[in-house]
Formats: structure tokens, C-alpha cells, sequence
């Protein structure tokens, strides 16, 4: 069975974004993007809701933009292989290869898709992983803690919802970013 995976980029005070939805702060430089490379490696379907599709809806094409690093070409060629599924009641079409659209997020499809599929899977957008958290889905939390304290924003992880984890793995970077892995205890 695949593990279902939330990844997220946080700052200090735990969100993704900002209150004007600014998140140039949580962008990784290339020590750090060079390790997100080899955790998304084993990605084979990525689960995203509508916002977060439409931010990594660009790594379809950037390895057409002139002058972009080895690290990047990589991840855009990571991305553009595997499957995405996106949540969203309103969106009628998509721009990307591999990709298909889900009216709602059904939990007992999810169970489904981990039973059967032979790589990992990944969600991202915070309320679809709040979503799936709370459905006692997620094996895996893998955050990213950038070193800024933004104040208010879009939370990386739901309020309400009690989780316990266990920590698996730590790394410290240069820029001063921390990866925590947890796993879902049961």
C-alpha cells in the first residue's frame, strides 16, 4: 500500500501563506530544493486542491523558460510525471497532462487509491490536507519550517483536529530552514 503524503513549507508560526496570500518567504534555495527533489522522487500521484493546482500548474512548462537551474529542470521533470488529481467543485477544465478533476474529496476513494497504487502519493493545498488529516488518511508529514514568523495567514496545519505524530527524521539547512518528518501515530 502507498503512503499518502502532506508536504508543506511553513513559516515559524505555521502557516503557508500570509494574509494577502504571499509566500515568496517559503521559496527554497537550492540546498533545500535539491532535498525536496529526492522526496518527491517516489511521488507517483499528487492530490491538490484548486489554488495549490493552479501555483504547481507552472511546472508543466518550466523547463521551456530560458536559464533555469539543473535543480529546477529536475523538479519540473519530477512534476510533470506523475498523475494529479484535483479537488475542486468549479473548475472545468485543466492545463496539464496526467491530470484529472474530482468533484469532492471522498474519503473512501482516497483508501482506494492508497490500496492500489505502487508509489506514494502526495496532498497538498491546507484545507485538502486538513480534509484528509482529519479523515485519518495521512501516513506521513513531512514540514519545512522557513525562519519567518508572518503573523496570520493560510494555516499549514488545521485547527481543531487532534493528530499525533511521531518524529522520524530531522535536517537543518544553511538558510537556516528545518525538515521535520512525522509519522501518523495510530
Amino acid at each position: 500500500m502507498a503512503s499518502l503524503i502532506y508536504s508543506v513549507i511553513a513559516s515559524l508560526d505555521g502557516y503557508i501563506a500570509d494574509e494577502h496570500g504571499n509566500f515568496d518567504w517559503a521559496a527554497p534555495d537550492e540546498e533545500v530544493h535539491a532535498f525536496v527533489n529526492e522526496l518527491e522522487r517516489p511521488i507517483g500521484t499528487y492530490l491538490y486542491g484548486r489554488r495549490m493546482y493552479d501555483v504547481m500548474a507552472a511546472w508543466e512548462t518550466m523547463d521551456t523558460l530560458p536559464d533555469q537551474s539543473p535543480i529546477v529542470l529536475d523538479f519540473a521533470r519530477i512534476w510533470q510525471a506523475a498523475d494529479k488529481v484535483v479537488y475542486s467543485s468549479t473548475m472545468e477544465t485543466v492545463s496539464t497532462p496526467r491530470t484529472r478533476i474530482e468533484r469532492t474529496f471522498d474519503p473512501d476513494a482516497v483508501r482506494h487509491l492508497k490500496a492500489r497504487a505502487d508509489r506514494d502519493i502526495s496532498v497538498g493545498g491546507s484545507g485538502l490536507a486538513a480534509s484528509a488529516i482529519a479523515a485519518g488518511l495521512v501516513d506521513e508529514c513531512q514540514i519545512f519550517l522557513a525562519p519567518v514568523a508572518v503573523g496570520g495567514g493560510t494555516r499549514a496545519l488545521p485547527a481543531h483536529v487532534y493528530w499525533p505524530l511521531e518524529l522520524l527524521e530531522e535536517r537543518r539547512f544553511g538558510s537556516g530552514m528545518v525538515y521535520l518528518r512525522y509519522r501518523a501515530r495510530t
